[in-house]
């Protein structure tokens, strides 16, 4: 048994939030949940979608320590993980209430990237067939989708306007902390993983273009619907 996720098995179809919250939440719409884990904080539900097991867990905030929570997902028997949580948009026109796919994941270098990968230089990228799966699924319900690098940043306090406006001309639509750790470590261990992201709010207008927390978990709740039914679909 790992040492902070003390469950004895996940399902290998996992959704992975950051929020506690935010598992609770998910879980309440699952056949049949159980809390499997709630040491660290780190709740952990095993339950079924349209005759299906899943699990939700929560990995925290910040790479580091999420990657604890992936490899002891991946450890239980995790086999597709999907990040689903929060994005700030750090291009004008992204709006709070889009969703953001990412096809990538920028990253500064160092830290666990370092520790994991040496002197290689990773491209922290999802799977190809599940994150088109996603976004086709999002757009089908007519919701506004960015297929795009994110960012995942380390300092959720120390972004500036002049480094969002480097990361944006890059191509990056949105800032995050935990995607490149997720898509890194999946392809180490040969599992597959992807992620749907939800913009909340935009970094150029701080604290005026936030979503209501009603109507945020409203959307919250349709995202994961469809996160599911790709999860449940799954072969």
């Amino acid at each position: 048994m790992p040492f902070h996720i003390r469950a004895e098995r996940v399902s290998d179809r996992v959704i992975v939030v950051g929020d506690p919250g935010r598992a609770r939440l998910i879980s309440s719409i699952l056949e049949d949940a159980r809390l499997v884990n709630e040491n660290r904080g780190l709740l952990t539900y095993n339950g079924f979608w349209r005759g299906r097991e899943v699990t939700v867990a929560t990995h925290g905030m910040g790479g580091a320590g999420a990657t604890i929570v992936f490899e002891e997902l991946i450890q239980l028997g995790g086999r597709f993980l999907v990040r689903y949580g929060t994005t700030g948009g750090i291009r004008e026109n992204v709006e709070p209430g889009d969703f953001v796919v990412p096809v990538s994941a920028f990253y500064h270098p160092g830290g666990l990237f370092k520790q994991y990968f040496g002197d290689l230089c990773v491209s922290p990228a999802p799977d190809l067939e599940l994150t088109w799966r996603l976004s086709e699924s999002l757009r089908g319900r007519g919701l506004r989708v960015w297929a795009a690098p994110v960012v995942s940043s380390d300092a959720f306090y120390a972004e500036t306007p002049e480094v969002v406006k480097r990361w944006s001309e890059f191509g990056a639509v949105s800032v995050e902390m935990e995607c490149a750790s997720l898509f890194a470590v999946s392809r180490l261990r040969g599992v597959r993983s992807s992620s749907v992201l939800l913009v909340n709010g935009n970094i150029l207008y701080p604290g005026k273009r936030m979503i209501s927390e009603g109507e945020l978990e409203d959307r919250l709740l349709a995202g994961a619907r469809i996160i599911l039914d790709v999860l449940a679909e799954l072969k």
